[in-house]
């Protein structure tokens, strides 16, 4: 980042300074805040997948983790909406940030999730929010798009959060129709969800390769393990008949992510635990999913599934205790 022209370094240092000193919390309310219900409804629902294929135990674990989930959702959706009412140029400046910009398709992301796991069937008023969502993380995946087809985003700029409207928005939105019953719509979105990935992968992957990402948002770089288990997870719910072995590709395809992220463990556990780190939440729970319909699907021990269920119910349960002593202690939003 250093090596960077001045005007490159500036999207860092104005996401780092357009709340001074003294804003109010509101202000400061980030809308990385939503990657928290985000990893909720996911663990959600993996505990009610596990719960639809016989494990019984599973069954009430899901139910109190989705509406906890939900309880959460509704309280950033307020505190957000109180922010854009109160601090609009917050808001604005925050779209404009290329990290933070992007960050704010988990508000659109989050609902959907939310639709998928609390709809019911012939309630038309859950296909209409689904479309709004979906418009929302479109406009935010195509600023995204914009500004990198017209070469204004430096290098330094370019981090895993551009995956989140481009291909999670994408990908979570093809689930959330096929939930509804629209699958060919669903398999729209899940090739949309596959270009953007394409498009992407080749700009982030390389940018990681080229050292550790600003410290300010270094956290974030769980995102870089969402695309290839999300795009298992999709698959399955568009098309519920395709087989595990067609599915195990898909995790095959996330090894080399994931060992990606974790060979270079020392650069982000060095920091000191914010909000960013919610962004393993979401790929960990539906890396869960993906592998409890892998066992469901084909030849594969159940206790495989239940062991991912477990480890990922661990890293999230700690996220979550970790969040709320920064919340005690007044230190869940920083100054700046």
């Amino acid at each position: 980042m250093d090596k960077d022209p001045p005007h490159a370094q500036l999207y860092y240092l104005f996401g780092a300074s357009q709340h001074p000193h003294g804003t109010s919390w509101l202000a400061r309310l980030p809308a990385g805040v939503f990657a928290i219900s985000v990893g909720l409804f996911a663990l959600a629902g993996a505990w009610r997948r596990a719960a639809g294929f016989g494990w019984e135990i599973a069954t009430d674990a899901g139910e109190l983790l989705l509406w906890f989930a939900g309880i959460v959702w509704a309280i950033c959706a307020v505190l957000y909406a109180c922010k854009c009412k109160r601090h609009p140029q917050a808001v604005l400046q925050e779209s404009r940030h290329p990290v933070h910009g992007s960050l704010q398709a988990q508000l659109p992301i989050s609902a959907m999730l939310g639709i998928m796991f609390l709809n019911r069937p012939g309630q038309g008023l859950w296909l209409a929010l689904t479309v709004i969502a979906l418009a929302l993380n479109g406009y935010i995946g195509w600023r995204v798009i914009r500004i990198l087809a017209t070469g204004q985003l430096p290098r330094n700029a370019i981090t895993p959060a551009l995956y989140l409207p481009v291909v999670g928005g994408a990908f979570v939105g093809s689930m959330a129709l096929a939930t509804l019953q629209y699958h060919s719509w669903g398999a729209m979105l899940f090739g949309i969800g596959v270009a953007g990935w394409a498009m992407l992968e080749a700009h982030i992957m390389s940018r990681l390769l080229d050292g550790p990402i600003a410290e300010q948002v270094r956290a974030t770089i769980g995102i870089e393990l969402v695309p290839p288990v999300l795009a298992t997870l999709s698959a399955a719910a568009v098309w519920p008949a395709l087989p595990g072995d067609v599915l195990l590709v898909g995790l095959g395809v996330a090894v080399i992510p994931f060992a990606t992220v974790f060979a270079r463990y020392r650069w982000w556990t060095g920091i000191p635990f914010n909000l960013g780190f919610w962004s393993f939440s979401f790929p960990f729970a539906a890396l869960a999913s993906a592998v409890l319909e892998i066992v469901h699907r084909s030849g594969w021990p159940f206790w495989i599934g239940t062991f991912t269920l477990a480890a990922t119910t661990a890293i999230i349960a700690w996220l979550s205790l970790r969040t709320i002593v920064l919340l005690v202690q007044g230190r869940l939003l920083p100054p700046n």
